[in-house]
């Protein structure tokens, strides 16, 4: 049996919250539906996720990459 930890935190539910969404929820309950859904969904390891701020910063990155390996791609079929 988990014992109740209690904080200094005054934070009070707004009325439209149902508190026992908040104690019966399921962590991760649709994760495996996403996963096989064929959705975009991708998930960054902790030390990749920290080198970038939003996806916005994920996407840009990504584009450059794609960019460089274009790049490399037109040089070496260009290559003698």
């Amino acid at each position: 049996m988990k014992a109740d930890v209690e904080t200094d935190l005054n934070d009070e539910l707004l009325p439209e919250y149902d508190e026992t969404l908040l104690r019966n929820g399921v962590r991760g309950k649709y994760v495996q539906r996403l996963e096989h859904s064929g959705s975009n969904l991708i998930l960054l390891d902790p030390d990749v996720a920290a080198a970038f701020p939003n996806a916005e910063a994920v996407n840009e990155a990504l584009r450059l990459l794609m960019k460089i390996a274009q790049t490399s791609l037109v040089h070496a079929h260009s290559a003698p």
